[in-house]
Formats: structure tokens, sequence, C-alpha cells
């Protein structure tokens, strides 16, 4: 039997659908959830995913506050705006898109925001407090991957979840979210010195890939019935595109896909997820900087 396609498209809009209603809620207590992203130079996917976000702002009614910066920004005037960015009232999230020039410490940058205002979910206390299992922002691809297996209603409890790659963006966090309460997953991390790979993912319930690397997992690596999700999102050189190029995931979705009992598309899986949940941690955030109840976060 053919694996269930998950369709984080059609998941986003459901929950863009309950957001907006929440937005429009707010306003009339006079609160509009205000986002201020950061953009530094002009690489060409931030730029998109840039774009992205300001759509969706506009889409469910948010305010956009957006920075273009030359590539040339110093350090010192990167934090500048932040600190400014910090005392805003109309600002409940800032984000810095990522990666910044190599002249820039990334670390320190992350660290200047306003712990209450981090959206993205990369700041040392998020962090923190996500590993001791209190509320807080969490990283938003990783929590658009348990929203995922949430609404599939895949098992989780004790499952054996096998996570290729052990990024902060999303290896690191989304382990320690899978392992705690409610899930309670067994989780184990791979990555690039791991020791026979495929012994480890044949075992997995549950297969996570993101390393960005097309095909890395094979159909040979996936035991039938595993739900696999792919997060990586790589350009692959296909003339038979207008671009001259296609997004390929990390897993070999055609041969794995007839294997599994679910399957994340690239495009179209886990993608969609991020910004939806970005401005989910965005509406959470003005939410809770103006003691408005928030619904239970799932």
């Amino acid at each position: 039997m053919p694996a269930v396609v998950l369709n984080g498209k059609e998941l986003a809009e459901e929950l863009r659908h309950d957001l907006s209603v929440l937005v429009k809620d707010l306003k009339p207590r006079g609160v509009v959830p205000g986002l201020a992203v950061i953009l530094v130079g002009e690489d060409p996917a931030s730029a998109s995913y840039v774009l992205g976000k300001e759509k969706a702002c506009k889409e469910l009614g948010m305010n956009s506050f957006d920075h273009r910066l030359p590539a040339d920004t110093t350090e010192d005037d990167l934090l500048r705006l932040i600190a400014s960015l910090n005392q805003r009232s109309d600002v409940d999230g800032i984000l810095v898109q990522l990666p910044l020039p190599a002249a820039i410490d990334a670390q320190r940058v992350l660290r200047t925001i306003d712990a209450d205002k981090d959206v993205d979910g990369f700041h040392p206390v998020s962090l923190g407090k996500m590993l001791l299992g209190e509320p807080t922002f969490l990283p938003c691809t990783p929590y658009g991957v348990v929203k995922l297996l949430e609404k599939a209603h895949v098992p989780l409890k004790g499952a054996e979840v096998v996570i290729v790659g052990r990024s902060n963006i999303v290896g690191k966090p989304l382990a320690v979210m899978l392992m705690q309460a409610p899930y309670h997953a067994t989780v184990t991390v791979c990555h690039t010195k791991t020791k026979d790979l495929a012994s480890h993912v044949r075992r997995a319930d549950i297969v996570i890939a993101a390393v960005g690397h097309p095909g890395t997992i094979t159909a040979d690596m996936v035991k039938p019935g595993a739900c696999v999700i792919d997060v990586g999102v790589s350009r692959v050189d296909d003339a038979t595109k207008v671009k001259g190029f296609r997004l390929a995931g990390d897993v070999d979705y055609d041969a794995v896909a007839p294997l599994a009992s679910y399957i994340t598309p690239v495009p179209g899986g886990v993608g969609p997820m991020t910004i939806t949940m970005l401005m989910y941690n965005t509406v959470y955030s003005a939410c809770r900087r103006h003691s408005i109840p928030f619904p239970p976060r799932g």
C-alpha cells in the first residue's frame, strides 16, 4: 500500500486560518501582532524566504517590519538595530535571517535579541527552557515537523525515532522535543561521523532526514511501514525546468514512498510549516506580552 502523503501545505493553511481568526479577535483589544525581520545581504534563498514571511503577515492581518541591510553592514550597526527593535512596543517578534555575512558573529547577534521576542526559538534562554520542558518559543522547523506528526496521528510514545542531522536549527531541538512529554519517543541522532548509518535508520519507526544532501535516505535503509519525514531541501540542476533546477529532499522519494506508511514530499511537506509556526510564535508572543490567554500549544 503506498504511503500517505503528509501535505504540509494543507495543514499550514488550516493553522493559518485559525491564526487569522485569533488576530482578528485581538484587534478590538488594540493588539496587532508585529514581526520584525532583518535580512543582511542579497542571498536569493534568504530573500525568497523573507518575502514569504511578509506575505504571510499580510494575509493574517499582522504587522510586518522589514529591514533589508547591505552585505557590508557592520556587526555594531546590526546590534544597534536589534536593540532598537527590542524597545519597540509594536514589535512582538524579531527574526534575523541566517546565514549572516562571515564578518558578523551570528551567535552574538542572536543573543542580543530580547528573549521575550525570540520567535525563531534560537536564543539561549529559549533553548534552555525547551531543554527543561518549560513553556517557551520552539524553533519553527522542528515545531512544524511535530505538528505534521500530530495531525497524522503517527504513534510517538515509545517509538524509535532516528534523526539524521544534528544542526542547531533542526536536529538537536527536534530530538529534545520528541523525547519529552507529551511525545515520549526514543530518539537516536545520527550525523556525518555515525558508523553504519543504514543500520540505525533501518530500525526506525520514524525517520527524519535533515542533512541537506539529496538522496541520503534510500529504499534499502527504510523498514516497511516506517514514517519518513524529509526536512532537507537542495537545488538540483535540471535542464527540463524553466529555472534550470528543481528542489530535491534528502530522501529518495520515488523509491521510499512504496515502503513507507507516511511520507512528506519536497517541496510541499515540511517547508510550508516553517513560516506558519513562525507566525504562530509571533501571535503567541503578542498574547503573552499583553497578558491575553493563548490557546493550548498542543
